[in-house]
Parts: C-alpha cells; structure tokens; sequence
C-alpha cells in the first residue's frame, strides 16, 4: 500500500490539479479515475451506438455531429458539447465502438471515448472529464446487465492484446494539455466599441467693426442720361434773412 493512499480526499484533490492543468481526457485500461476505465459490454456496437446517440438527440447542449464506419469496423461517434460551466465553451467529445467475437462466437463490445475542450488556456475544469463520465455512466446504466469485466473479458477474448492495445493507440492520442500556438500564427483581433465624438460647435465668425475718426464725404452724384449730375435741376434753398430795426422811435 501506498503512504499517498492515506492522504484524505486524495482523489479529489488529484481530479482539481488535472482540472487546471489539462484541457482534454480520455479512457483507458488504467486510468487514474475510476469513470475514465474503457467499458466493455456483450451487446453489439449498433445497439450502443444508437443509444449514444439517441441521448445525443435528446440531452440539452449536445449535438451528434457524425455517426460513421471507420476501417477496420470500428463505429466513430462525434459530438459537440457546450458547456454552462464554462461559459459557452465547445467540448468536442468522440466515442470509438469496436465489436469483437469470443471463443464461442458472442458479442463483446469495447467502449472507448476521448474528449478536447476548445478553450485558450491550461485547463478545462475538469468539464472533458465530465462530459464523458456523463455519456458513460448512463450507458452502464441502460446496459448494467450486460457489463463485462477485465476478467471475465480477458478469458474469453481471442486476441486481447492485439485488438485492445491497437484501439485504444487511436483514444491515446487526445492532446491532454494545452498546446501554445506556434510562432507567426495570426493573433485575434480586439473588437472595440467606441462612441462616435460628439460635432464640435459651429464657430462664430467675428466681424471688427472700425468707426472711421472722419465723418464721410458725400458720395458724388450719378450723373443723369444727359450727362448732366443729378443735382443741376434742383431748386436751390432760400437764405434765411434777418430784420433789425432801430431802437429809437421815429
């Protein structure tokens, strides 16, 4: 037994450091959370497959984006997820479905699913891990009669190593942390909002206005179609004249 093993909330403390570490997950034979463990089942993949995707269908933020037969007859089930918890975030979760027969001719299908966020940063919240411990914990659910062990699988199964480690090589893969984009890439362009500058005042022409110290000259008349001015043909004033008279009587 390990000494870790004794340290309380192990597990929990383990699942939030991979949280904000990781922004992808997916199952194995020996992973180091119990729901990300590859399910196995003795039903046939169509049969899961359409399960999977019916609930696909049905459960809020999910959405079936392909549904095909890979070589190798392996059923490839891609969904996109958004997640509340992170704000609108695309999680884009994928199920592999491989059916196998044993020694006596039954069906056993292997169940495995990966899961990337498409988030710019170290990690996920845990929000990969969770999408599939949901798909996965309502498939044991539906199919929790039919579930088979890594006991009871290896002694039935043909080939154990060389079907199950070549299948889970293609879940092995998922990018497991966050990738820096290489150098030269094209940044995103901030999108500012400005409000439009308020119109500056019209502004007043000012007019100086001089008072001239001499008092203006009468303009010179227009001369009149004769060519005379204007002013020959007028009248000219009467002089005032003044009386004075004597003071002495006559």
């Amino acid at each position: 037994m390990d000494l870790l093993d004794f340290i309380p909330f192990k597990t929990e403390f383990a699942k939030a450091y991979h949280g904000l570490t990781g922004n992808a997950t997916h199952t194995s034979e020996n992973p180091e959370f119990s729901e990300l463990k590859v399910r196995r089942y003795t039903r046939k993949a169509s049969e899961i497959a359409e399960f999977i995707s019916t609930k696909t269908d049905h459960w809020l933020g999910w959405m079936l984006r392909n549904h095909k037969t890979a070589v190798g007859g392996m059923t490839v089930i891609s969904t996109e997820v958004t997640s509340f918890a992170l704000l609108g975030m695309k999680i884009q979760v994928t199920f592999g479905l491989l059916e196998e027969k044993d020694a006596s001719g039954q069906t056993i299908t292997t169940l495995n699913a990966k899961a990337v966020t498409q988030i710019d940063s170290k990690g996920d919240m845990g929000e990969s891990r969770r999408m599939i411990r949901m798909m996965l914990g309502a498939t044991d659910f539906e199919f929790r009669r039919d579930i088979l062990d890594d006991e009871e699988y290896y002694s039935r199964t043909l080939d154990a190593k060389g079907a199950a480690s070549a299948f889970q090589q293609l879940f092995d893969e998922a990018r497991l942390h966050h990738k820096k984009k290489p150098a030269g890439s094209p940044k995103a362009t901030a999108i500012e909002f400005r409000k439009s500058a308020a119109k500056a005042p019209a502004k007043k022409q000012v007019i100086p206005l001089k008072i001239s110290s001499k008092p203006a000259e009468p303009a010179p008349a227009a001369p009149s179609a004769n060519g005379s001015n204007a002013t020959e043909g007028a009248k000219p004033s009467r002089p005032k004249v003044t009386i004075i008279t004597p003071k002495k009587s006559i």
